[in-house]
């Protein structure tokens, strides 16, 4: 395993409520109130790009977030997922798998852009209510 900077957040910490450590990667949920479901697979070791990785590592970790992808369809019910591997602010590799619905306070744009409306209270207590289902989920199907 590569060395890990000490500054590296992915490194240093789990990312998120660990739902599944895999040898290569982790399944986390993250904490946002605004997103229940919201997911990461996060690669365990300490590299920024998906080319960093040889090519069979490319595959177990797209076939994790694919995997991640069909339990939050299947559990959250979303209308979209979106899928966002980014790491400007921590370039550490890691997919986001994020449940997105027309109520939601930023659809249709990306859920870190300028709030558009609140979400309904309602339909966050029923999101919330499937975290335990989530959870569920994927320590029963990896």
């Amino acid at each position: 395993m590569a060395e890990h900077p000490i500054d590296c957040e992915l490194c240093s910490g789990d990312g998120g409520e660990v739902l599944h450590r895999a040898e290569k990667f982790r399944v986390v949920l993250v904490d946002d109130a605004a997103y229940p479901g919201f997911c990461r697979v996060i690669w365990n070791s300490h590299v920024k790009e998906m080319t960093d990785l040889p090519v069979a590592d490319r595959s177990t970790l797209m076939a994790a977030v694919c995997k991640v992808e069909s339990i939050v369809r299947a559990v959250m019910q979303p209308e979209k997922i979106n899928l966002a591997s980014l790491g400007n602010m921590t370039p550490h590799l890691h997919w986001h798998v994020i449940p997105r619905y027309l109520d939601d306070a930023q659809f249709p744009s990306p859920v870190w852009a300028e709030v558009q409306r609140q979400t309904p209270l309602v339909s966050l207590a029923q999101r919330q209510g499937l975290l335990d289902a989530l959870r569920s989920a994927v320590a029963t199907q990896f």
